[in-house]
């Protein structure tokens, strides 16, 4: 499973994090699992957790959770965005990104739910002269 995304791949997945970083207090996590044992939404709640994404200062993590054997992926927000956004956000971010990868674009597609959960974090939760970056950027192998 490491070796999904090429390493120019995960650079430029890195590279979009730390963009949409940027603009916001908000931590958007990826998270590469080699089997699914049920509901990928379920999964990617227990791994957000087990990650530790939920325990940001303003509840705003993003978790893109990926199960590439599978094709099956879900994106996670954490209480305080997934108050923010309008109803039907989460489902949109996810055609868009179903979208890219139905064209075989996985990278490119994991880079624009990362770009568009950036934008709703940038706008909801603003970055501060004193955030921190809270979590780490690197992707998660499970």
């Amino acid at each position: 499973m490491v070796n999904f995304f090429s390493r120019e791949d995960e650079q430029r997945i890195l590279e979009a994090i730390r963009q949409a970083e940027r603009r916001t207090s908000g931590e958007i996590r990826v998270h590469l699992e080699s089997k699914l044992g049920g509901d990928p939404l379920e999964a990617a709640a227990a791994v957000f957790h087990r990650l530790k994404m939920d325990r940001t200062a303003e509840r705003n993590g993003v978790l893109i959770f990926l199960v590439p054997k599978e094709h099956k992926f879900a994106i996670f927000g954490d209480k305080g965005i997934h108050e923010k956004v309008p109803p039907g956000f989460w489902e949109e971010v996810r055609d868009i990104m179903r979208e890219h990868f139905r064209q075989g674009r996985f990278a490119d597609g994991v880079c624009e739910g990362i770009r568009r959960a950036g934008e709703k974090l940038a706008a909801y939760f603003p970055r501060q002269d004193d955030d921190i970056n809270e979590l780490t950027d690197e992707i998660s192998y499970g």
